[in-house]
């Protein structure tokens, strides 16, 4: 199994050894990268659908195109030219495939294309966007998921309306009594609601599955549901906490397809989430995650099958301590195949669905999008620190696994990398931390290195055996720096009790662990303790300033997105779960909130600061950004902040990412060099 990984590795140290003949990698090289979608397999397992991705720096923009891959071959061809297609599907007998599209200056709408050779044929003709298509086991439907406002009536040209009223109004306050009003980087206070709906391929006839329904699926978009094999059934994952939204919990829901919309909730006994409903094979069976915690966002996820006769609920990982996802059913139903995270990275995994002990089947790397094939094979999507994703393939034991596409091979070859290191050093109360370290290009352990740490968000979160476009190590590495990336205590893929550690005080373990990695780091002997960073977002920018507050031994730190100041965060998009996770809120328990408040600390402020924060950003809204600068420019320190207008938590176009990572290095540049 691990065949190809050694390959792998033998050709990153070529690479090193010859990295003065290679290029330098830039931020501009992760934007000249095409970025693979996930895999969806043909019917009979012999082909795969997927997207690739590309960006133009000059343009500002991205195209994304359909591909069919041959998984015998790996021979793959273009099927679509504009550059605005997504979300492909196969019909049942495999002959045609659908895809959205946003072709012809319309809203995204469903496509078929007859054979996948014929020209595309557009199957809706709505006002608004729609997503997540799928095709009905009979074929003569499609499913799909559209956000619109109750008050249409399942009329669409009162939804037209009804859009364009909102579009010219002079009006511009957003109002609401709800909790929760706005999320990520969008206002919710529209009134559009997403339902599912189905549509006739021959006629175009819209049917509203849904009818009456407002309320909302996955808030980062998508929407997790399964047709039943009869087609006579939809179970469906949505939140099933009405307005005023105090909180979210989602539920699984039974929908007729027959657009009665009389909906059953068959996890009213789960007070945390169930998601991701899949039908077994023979449709007696529905397989859905739940998890058991509401307060806690990273609590385990485990599996759980649903007999629809007995109407029974199974679970089958509950002695396991592991976060499952993304699984899929074998052919004849008696093996559940799924991904979870695990010690840093996220294997491909087996199981009984009777329940047992779990398998490891391919263990390096992060994988995922899985989808098994009636022939007995899983396609899956693969990448790692040292390259993005591509398409993968093996057998249902794991052995044997290849790559079936090398979409960035011409980039890669030309850039030169440096080593990645896999180690575990004694953290916080003397247990065992793991960190990746990442190296630059032609790294000489008898030299002394500035050493930059980073520091993940979340908290509960990974830097894992991942490749990143928006915190790539090998970038920040390459001017000359030693790159740090420990996994602290609440990490996720260590176990739950280890993800769980810091509740009540987000800030006493984590920063030992980090104190810790940055000591076992100056005891390699390579790490120049006069030129050291600290860097992170989200949380991670959290962590900075309360470095900045704790201790002076970095030369420079940079806070992307980070929470400054812990009571701010009850401005933020979701606030249900930060008073268990801060044992403390404005109104309870207060003092303790403030224990772990970087803001209470500043008047230990000294080393230099860059601060970056978007004005989108609503999961940490900007003035945690704005107020940590102000401060530090008030206490006459020196620090330089880069505001984004049109950016929310993540810096998400190509320029501004660009901007993003010289502005970066820069900075590092200015204490580390």
């Amino acid at each position: 199994m691990r065949k190809i990984f050694v390959l792998i590795l033998i050709a990153a140290l070529f690479i090193n050894a010859k990295a003065g003949e290679l290029t330098r990698f830039t931020a501009e090289h992760l934007w000249q990268m095409r970025r693979t979608g996930a895999p969806v397999v043909s019917p009979d397992g012999n082909r795969t659908l997927f997207t690739l991705t590309g960006y133009d720096l000059e343009t500002n923009e991205s195209s994304s195109y359909i591909y069919l891959l041959d998984n015998n071959t790996g021979d793959k061809r273009q099927l679509t030219f504009t550059g605005r297609e997504s979300a492909p599907f196969w019909c049942p007998e495999g002959k045609n495939i659908g895809f959205v599209s946003r072709r012809d200056g319309r809203p995204a709408q469903v496509y078929i294309m007859e054979y996948g050779l014929s020209e595309p044929r557009r199957i809706t003709d709505l006002p608004v966007g729609v997503f997540a298509p799928r095709w009905f086991p009979g074929g003569s439907k499609i499913a799909f998921a559209a956000n619109v406002h109750p008050d249409y009536n399942g009329d669409f040209e009162l939804l037209e309306q009804i859009i364009r009223e909102q579009r010219e109004s002079r009006v511009t306050a957003k109002v609401t009594e709800n909790v929760m009003y706005r999320f990520w980087d969008r206002w919710l206070t529209d009134g559009f609601f997403p339902r599912l709906f189905s549509v006739e391929i021959e006629t175009g006839e819209v049917t509203d599955l849904m009818p009456g329904t407002s309320n909302y699926f996955a808030m980062m978009g998508g929407v997790s549901y399964d047709i039943a094999p009869d087609g006579e059934e939809i179970a469906v994952s949505m939140n099933s906490i009405p307005e005023p939204f105090e909180k979210l919990n989602y539920d699984i829901f039974l929908l007729p397809t027959d657009g009665s919309g009389e909906m059953k909730n068959i996890t009213t006994h789960n007070p945390a989430d169930d998601v991701n409903p899949v039908y077994s094979p023979c449709g007696s069976m529905i397989l859905y995650g739940r998890q058991n915690q509401a307060d806690f966002y990273a609590d385990n996820v485990q599996m759980v099958i649903y007999h629809r006769d007995k109407e029974t609920h199974r679970n089958i990982t509950a002695d396991i301590d592991l976060s499952c996802e993304q699984w899929q059913w074998s052919p004849d139903g008696g093996t559940i195949f799924f991904h979870a995270q695990h010690q840093a990275g996220k294997p491909l995994f087996s199981i009984p669905s009777e329940g047992d002990a779990f398998t490891i089947l391919f263990d390096e790397g992060n994988n995922n999008s899985l989808q098994v094939t009636p022939g007995g094979e899983i396609i899956f999507a693969h990448d790692n620190l040292n390259s993005p994703a591509d398409i993968f393939i093996t057998n249902m034991a794991g052995r044997d696994p290849r790559r079936l596409t090398s979409v960035n091979e011409n980039i890669l070859d030309g850039l030169a990398l440096g080593k990645v290191e896999n180690v575990t050093y004694k953290g916080a109360n003397d247990v065992d931390i793991q960190m990746y370290i990442v190296y630059p290009p032609g790294f000489d352990p008898g030299k002394k290195y500035p050493l930059v740490l980073m520091i993940h968000g979340g908290p509960h979160s990974i830097f894992g055996d991942q490749w990143h476009y928006r915190w790539n190590a090998h970038v920040f590495a390459e001017p000359g720096y030693v790159m740090a990336l420990p996994n602290f205590h609440g990490s996720t893929s260590f176990g739950q009790e280890f993800a769980q550690s810091i509740h009540g005080s987000h800030a006493e373990l984590p920063f030992r662990d980090i104190m810790k990695a940055t000591d076992y780091m100056i005891e390699r002997g390579f790490i120049d303790e006069t030129r050291m960073a600290a860097t992170g977002g989200s949380y991670g920018g959290y962590m900075v300033s309360w470095i900045a507050g704790h201790t002076d031994r970095y030369a420079c730190l940079i806070n992307h997105a980070g929470v400054y100041n812990i009571h701010m965060q009850f401005s933020a998009d979701y606030t249900w779960y930060r008073p268990h996770q801060y044992s403390g809120s404005p109104w309870e328990n207060f003092d303790r909130l403030m224990e772990a408040n970087p803001a209470m600390f500043a008047h230990n402020f000294s080393t230099p600061m860059l601060i970056i924060h978007g004005e989108l950003d609503y999961r940490v809204p900007v003035g945690h950004g704005l107020l940590v600068y102000g401060i530090y420019k008030r206490m006459g320190l020196d620090a330089r902040l880069i505001y984004y207008p049109d950016e929310n938590h993540w810096i998400l176009s190509p320029q501004n990412s660009v901007f993003w990572y010289n502005e970066f290095l820069d900075w590092l540049s200015r204490y580390l060099d």
